[in-house]
């Protein structure tokens, strides 16, 4: 009886099956050819590519850094993603007879960037790689179909040394892989915002150097030293000056004269003129309106009496506020180490001149 070649037997069904198995096996462990014949084919395919490199390094390279495309050209846009692997590999035996699922269908652009966006919004490029605890920085970086990142190098000797396509992270077989740049851009601003920094500083300081030689400190050691500087740079000119040119010398000390006077002037503005009897009758009434029955620095009665019975003193100020004459003096004299030449109110912080008022 003849066999039917349509309907193989179940024996030669299982042998297939066995070799379909056997070869998806080989290739999803990346394990090769282990016959004899592909052990023989593999040593030299080896001693072919060991001949060629030795060829290749007997001839001078210049390497510029940019990606050569197969016609030999020069590709300019060093920030170009693309897919490493744009056509998917070609089906097992097994998966040809269904044994196994086929590989997933290359994904399209609109799913890149969805698959880019799960990184982004995760921050994965701005960690550092899972495989070797280091920033990206410009280093080759590689986004998976699983939305994780990696350094290329550091995923190329992970698959080396598994002998399997699968992600470090979730184990994810089969993914796809695309080249992109997110840490090199992230890497490129972090280091001009650093620079931004240390330019903005020296700027500060030297701001900061600049005003010192101006202003004089507030403390009273600091400024003592401050003004003795400015004394002998003024004595050392003079000198220099008196040597050398005594018309510049005049000059000097009619600007530093035009100088006393305008400060002079900014002071008799800051005090006012010379208040009147009628102004102090008119700022008294102005103190009666506010009805002030105490003194605001001893918090205690403008008029009370004393153990002789004698009420104490009462100032009436330019600005209408009414104080202890004693408790004024003491909060004058302490404020003798400000920097301002000037008493100021305490309440209002105006300059003012004083009246005692009669009992």
């Amino acid at each position: 009886m003849l066999r039917n070649k349509d309907h193989p037997s179940p024996k030669e069904n299982l042998v297939l099956t066995a070799v379909a198995l056997q070869d998806h096996i080989l290739r999803d462990l990346q394990l090769g050819d282990l016959s004899v014949a592909g052990q023989l084919k593999t040593n030299i395919q080896k001693k072919e590519n060991r001949s060629k490199s030795l060829k290749r390094d007997a001839k001078a390279v210049i390497d510029t850094g940019l990606k050569k495309t197969p016609e030999g050209s020069r590709v300019e846009d060093p920030e170009k993603e693309y897919v490493l692997d744009p056509t998917p590999p070609p089906l097992t035996l097994a998966q040809k007879l269904g044994l196994f699922a086929p590989p997933p269908l290359p994904l399209s652009p609109a799913e890149w960037d969805s698959v880019k966006q799960r990184s982004v919004l995760h921050g994965d490029s701005a960690q550092p790689c899972p495989i070797c605890k280091e920033d990206f920085k410009l280093h080759a970086q590689v986004l998976l179909s699983c939305s994780h990142v990696f350094h290329r190098a550091c995923l190329q000797a992970f698959e080396k040394f598994t002998n399997k396509k699968t992600c470090p992270l979730c184990r994810r077989n089969q993914y796809q892989t695309r080249v992109i740049h997110d840490g090199a851009r992230l890497f490129r601003a972090k280091c001009a915002a650093r620079i931004q920094a240390c330019w903005r500083g020296y700027i500060v300081r030297k701001w900061y150097q600049a005003l010192r030689k101006i202003i004089p400190p507030a403390d009273a050691k600091l400024r003592r030293k401050f003004f003795e500087e400015k004394f002998l740079q003024i004595s050392h000119r003079i000198l220099c000056s008196y040597d050398t040119n005594i018309e510049e010398l005049f000059a000097e000390i009619d600007h530093c004269l035009a100088v006393n006077r305008s400060v002079l002037q900014q002071l008799d503005e800051e005090c006012g003129p010379e208040l009147t009897d009628e102004d102090w009758e008119k700022i008294q009434v102005q103190a009666a309106h506010r009805e002030i029955s105490e003194c605001s620095i001893c918090l205690t009665p403008l008029r009370p009496h004393g153990d002789g019975g004698h009420p104490r003193a009462t100032v009436l100020l330019s600005c209408a506020h009414l104080f202890h004459h004693t408790c004024l003096l003491a909060l004058e004299e302490f404020s003798l180490g400000d920097s301002s030449p000037l008493h100021v109110c305490p309440l209002c912080r105006a300059c003012y001149q004083k009246k005692i008022l009669k009992s």
